[in-house]
């Protein structure tokens, strides 16, 4: 049976990609950790591990009918994971609707057999990764804000000694209240 890597995720604006690789390399020193390549800076709502191709089509049929709206996130806070060896970007205050479709989306796949950490859910961007020994983070201050309009299911592949995540499917979120 083939199986691929997948994980549900926000996808990042290239623009704010750009922006972030540009701040990492200005405020962590190239000793600190292994860079994550801009093009797969992302916010993993659900991991789901190996997928066979029906439990996908399963849970992407389940993901198209989600009905929320989108909701703005603020990127204000950092930190380091030193067990896991990860330097992170994130929120200080998810935002309710962050929360509730990384719920939901969790909830469906360990319902179809793809096993969720016991680790609750801590929203991030990881920006490093082999980052084990201390990391100073930079100063508070810094903030970029995103408005989430979507999100997106993906697949992960290692080949020539590098990771790819490639989009597979893609769905809207309803206009925010009032908007």
């Amino acid at each position: 049976m083939t199986t691929q890597r997948l994980f549900f995720a926000l996808e990042l604006p290239t623009a704010l990609q750009q922006t972030l690789v540009q701040w990492r390399a200005d405020n962590f020193p190239s000793e600190a950790g292994k860079p994550v390549a801009a093009a797969n800076l992302h916010l993993t709502l659900a991991f789901l591990g190996e997928v066979s191709a029906a439990t996908s089509q399963t849970l992407q049929q389940l993901a198209a009918r989600i009905q929320q709206p989108g909701f703005t996130l603020d990127l204000d806070d950092a930190g380091h994971w030193p067990r896991p060896g990860v330097v992170w970007l994130g929120c200080q205050r998810a935002p309710r609707g962050l929360l509730q479709l990384a719920s939901l989306l969790r909830a469906q796949a360990a319902r179809h057999g793809c096993a969720q950490g016991t680790q609750p859910f801590h929203p991030h961007v990881t920006l490093l990764r082999h980052a084990t020994s201390p990391v100073a983070l930079p100063p508070r201050g810094f903030h970029w804000q995103l408005q989430v309009t979507h999100f997106a299911l993906f697949a992960s592949t290692y080949a020539q000694g590098r990771t790819r995540y490639k989009r597979l499917a893609r769905w809207p979120l309803s206009p925010p209240p009032g908007d």
